[in-house]
């Protein structure tokens, strides 16, 4: 009788990696990357919503992650790890952007920059979007950590630093915000007031 060897447990195999990692293995920093890049990409684009710098994020986050790979302390995963990482990184990426943007706009091109935004899409798909936008960055990323990426609740609170509780909280407050801003009526939709 042949038996397959199991494959090891993703986490043990994460800590293998690690160890490897540590002591030079470049084989095995490739791995660990591959292993969870597609999913820290994915949270910096949703959180973003720009390809271009979603990528530059992702990059950032693994040049940080490998730096500081030997303070990694094996008491959670390491996708929790990486996460809490990826999640300081594109909010502090985010916070910059809104201050940058803030010193370009200046105060009389804000009636031309409003001006000129396009007319709202009814397509669900883009309405979301829009309203993910108008989302705060903490409730923003709790959304798409949860409903989206599909991490529960302890592993968003040990991501983002918060209690479980917190981590709840902003959920269904974020939820809320988004059931709000989906039910108001937009330009072009034949609810508006005369």
């Amino acid at each position: 009788m042949n038996r397959a060897i199991p494959e090891p447990e993703p986490i043990l195999e994460d800590y293998q990696l690690i160890r490897s990692v540590i002591d030079g293995d470049a084989k095995a920093e490739r791995r660990l990357y591959e292993r969870h890049v597609d999913r820290i990409y994915r949270l910096a684009y949703r959180m973003t919503g720009d390809p271009t710098m979603a990528e530059d994020m992702t990059q950032d986050i693994f040049i940080r992650a490998f730096d500081r790979l030997e303070s990694f302390r094996f008491e959670a995963s390491f996708s929790t790890w990486l996460h809490a990482l990826a999640g300081s990184v594109i909010l502090n990426g985010l916070r910059s952007l809104k201050r940058i943007r803030a010193r370009e706009v200046g105060s009389g091109d804000v009636e031309i920059f409003n001006a000129s935004v396009p007319a709202p899409d009814h397509d669900l798909k883009r309405r979301l979007a829009a309203a993910m936008a108008e989302l705060s960055e903490d409730h923003r990323m709790a959304v798409v950590m949860h409903d989206m990426e599909g991490y529960t609740h302890h592993e968003i609170a040990s991501a983002t630093g918060t209690p479980v509780g917190t981590a709840k909280a902003r959920l269904s407050r974020a939820r809320e915000q988004l059931r709000k801003i989906l039910e108001r009526p937009g330009p072009g939709c034949g609810l508006e007031m005369e």
